[in-house]
């Protein structure tokens, strides 16, 4: 992977952490998610993007090694990775209050850092 394709991946995480706190605005409690078929729609919508999320970290981890921890330790990153594996490989032990936790706490913290990684990475 070059210089761009590294770029490429951190505007798509940002760009996929847009979109899940677009969808998350209007959930306010983890029974949002739950109650209706929109809901699960939307928790499901969510879950994909976290997914494909923690892809994009696994390929930058992969292609572009000890560059996240230029913002982050090892751990930080390796357990948003651990999460993509879970929900690709174990979707059904999904637990719905820990996205809901995600979004509502952890997206912040993370866009931060990946727009930290994108300006290294602009810079390189």
């Amino acid at each position: 992977m070059n210089k761009l394709s590294l770029i490429e991946l951190l505007e798509f995480i940002n760009d996929s952490i847009n979109i899940i706190r677009k969808r998350f605005q209007n959930v306010k409690t983890i029974d949002d998610f739950l109650n209706n078929d929109n809901g699960l729609e939307k928790l499901d919508s969510i879950i994909l993007r976290i997914q494909t999320i923690g892809e994009a970290l696994k390929n930058i981890d992969k292609h572009h090694k000890n560059f996240l921890e230029k913002i982050a330790p090892t751990e930080y990153w390796s357990n948003i990775i651990k999460l993509r594996d879970l929900i690709s490989h174990h979707y059904i032990d999904i637990n719905a209050e820990i996205i809901y936790m995600i979004c509502n706490e952890k997206l912040e913290e993370l866009q931060q850092k990946i727009l930290k990684l994108l300006k290294i990475a602009k810079n390189k």
